[in-house]
């Protein structure tokens, strides 16, 4: 039986996590991200597609891409959660389960981050709590899909 495959997109800036702000965002990399999300997704029996892009069009083709084949998607858009109609538009399209993640509390940040045009088109969002948040989208994503099986 395929496992079913979760999206996890990432938006501009994130590439250079670890190195950016530490501070604020933590010293886990991307790729640190990354792996977190492959063992989570295996414990979870979830087969994982895990991108990032600094490129707003990409990142718009990727999310429409999910319409025939991903299962669920996790997103962190990043600056683009607070700025991109279009990308909001086309998670609007999508069907399947979308969470997104932000590694900071967006609500605790400067006025023009506490709103996210891409949040509209979220079933929930995990932010403020790191790299685990991603963790945890995983598990909501297959709560989720265990919901819509039964």
């Amino acid at each position: 039986m395929t496992r079913p495959l979760i999206a996890v997109l990432n938006g501009p800036n994130l590439n250079l996590l670890g190195t950016r702000e530490p501070a604020l965002y933590g010293a886990a990399t991307l790729d640190d991200v990354e792996a977190l999300c492959a063992e989570v997704g295996e414990a979870l029996d979830l087969a994982i597609d895990f991108r990032q892009t600094n490129l707003e069009g990409e990142l718009i083709s990727w999310v429409q891409e999910c319409r025939d084949r991903a299962a669920g998607l996790i997103i962190n858009p990043a600056g683009y959660g607070h700025t991109s109609i279009a990308l909001m538009d086309a998670l609007l399209i999508l069907e399947c389960p979308i969470i997104e993640v932000h590694l900071t509390n967006i609500h605790r940040r400067e006025p023009f981050r506490r709103h996210s045009f891409t949040s509209e088109a979220a079933q929930g969002m995990i932010c403020g709590l790191g790299a685990r948040g991603y963790a945890l989208a995983l598990q909501a994503i297959a709560e989720l899909l265990q919901e819509e099986a039964e």
